[in-house]
């Protein structure tokens, strides 16, 4: 069993403060951002520029999409106590998925109005994705802010009031994987568009089946829609999108120029 621990915040003057979530959601912004910059240069297409440039643009759909899928779809309590002005505060509670959700609608946007093709860019995107997700996700299980049900699994986390699954953790643990198997796949040099659809169906596959684990005994604890969480929703939509690229990879194998860099020492 873990222990249960709590990692301080650092106290700011005028009553602000640094959160140690907040700390690990911005390592990992910064982290899938070069990442995914680095794999354009060194899996392709080559040019990084279109993903250095669109870190804004994916730093801001993430942080509305997180916190709109956070408010509306897991805590709708907040927006009828709070009024409008919950919608506004977009720091208090976010959403992993509807970050990534908004974070990609936000980029296939960017490249719509600069004319740049997204598709040969999605693996790197994927590259980038899979392991600062997982490191934003370590500010989710030292938070532990996704509580699941009572257990004595391995793995469990020894909550007060009793050991409990943390959805945190283990989202850690599967985008962990998913970062080792995409790298290794990327040294294959599989079809343009084969990783991106790997991560989504690798990633909600277990997604939609882990969110049955998630607590309902608590006081806050995430909103259903008909006994399944919103993510529950989103994650068949993903797996469809990631069959699609798959399929789509495999049958333009091999179809016009690709523009592979050479591997950066």
């Amino acid at each position: 069993m873990i222990p249960y621990f709590e990692l301080p915040s650092l106290q700011l003057p005028f009553g602000l403060a640094i959160h140690p979530f907040g700390v690990f959601v911005g390592l990992g912004l910064m982290a899938g951002a070069a990442l995914a910059a680095r794999a354009a240069r060194r899996y392709g297409p080559g040019d990084d520029r279109p993903l250095r440039e669109v870190v804004t643009w994916a730093l801001g759909g993430g942080v509305v999409g997180a916190h709109l899928m956070h408010l509306l779809a897991y805590h709708p309590e907040q927006l009828r106590n709070e009024g409008a002005i919950a919608l506004l505060k977009v720091w208090d509670g976010l959403s992993s998925m509807g970050g990534v959700l908004g974070g990609l609608l936000a980029i296939a946007l960017f490249f719509r109005a600069r004319h740049i093709r997204l598709w040969p860019y999605l693996d790197a995107l994927a590259l980038g994705t899979a392991p600062g997700w997982a490191i934003a996700r370590i500010g989710c299980s030292v938070a532990h802010d996704h509580p699941g049900v009572l257990t004595r699994f391995p793995l469990a986390v020894a909550f007060p009031g009793g050991p409990r699954h943390d959805l945190g953790l283990y989202d850690f643990l599967v985008l962990s994987v998913l970062s080792a198997l995409l790298y290794l796949l990327a040294r294959r040099r599989p079809p343009e568009g084969s990783l991106m659809g790997v991560l989504a169906i690798g990633y909600s596959i277990p997604r939609f089946f882990l969110d049955f684990l998630r607590a309902s005994d608590l006081p806050f604890v995430d909103g259903r829609i008909l006994g399944l969480t919103a993510a529950q929703y989103v994650a068949p939509i993903l797996i469809a999108v990631g069959v699609a690229l798959l399929v789509r990879a495999r049958q333009t194998q091999g179809v016009g120029p690709v523009n592979f860099a050479a591997p950066a020492p």
